[in-house]
């Protein structure tokens, strides 16, 4: 891309921030640009963020129905998955997924919790009950 063709659409998803990009100067040398981002871009940010707010609040229900555990809905609304949450705590995609069941969440150690509380950004207190509804 030159370096006039970088995008500069004002995408919405960056809140007014610019980003860097890499563009061809007129000597042909890559250089760093900023840009507010393009369309594209946008579109396809809020279609992943309205999804990840989808099985939010398809985790909610399921919680409130006792079928799962508060740290579903956590990982949805910190805008993560279970592959994602496993690199972060260095636990294995099977330990977590069994610990979204209501009776072993319930058992596990104030370590494990203090665990998936930094890893998610909220106190082990948090984690372990549904925020309130807006």
């Amino acid at each position: 891309m030159k370096l006039d063709e970088v995008p500069q659409d004002n995408n919405r998803t960056l809140g007014g921030y610019r980003k860097a990009m890499y563009a061809r100067d007129e000597s042909g040398r890559m250089v760093m640009t900023p840009s507010n981002g393009w369309e594209v871009e946008e579109i396809v940010t809020t279609q992943a963020i309205d999804t990840l707010q989808a099985q939010a609040d398809a985790a909610r229900q399921r919680i409130q129905a006792g079928q799962s555990a508060p740290l579903e809905y956590w990982i949805y609304a910190r805008r993560m998955d279970i592959e994602m949450l496993a690199q972060v705590t260095g636990l294995w995609r099977w330990r977590i997924r069994r610990h979204l069941r209501p009776a072993v969440f319930a058992r596990l150690s104030p370590a494990l919790l203090a665990r998936y509380a930094d890893a998610l950004g909220l106190t082990p207190d948090q984690i372990s009950r549904l925020p309130e509804q807006p």
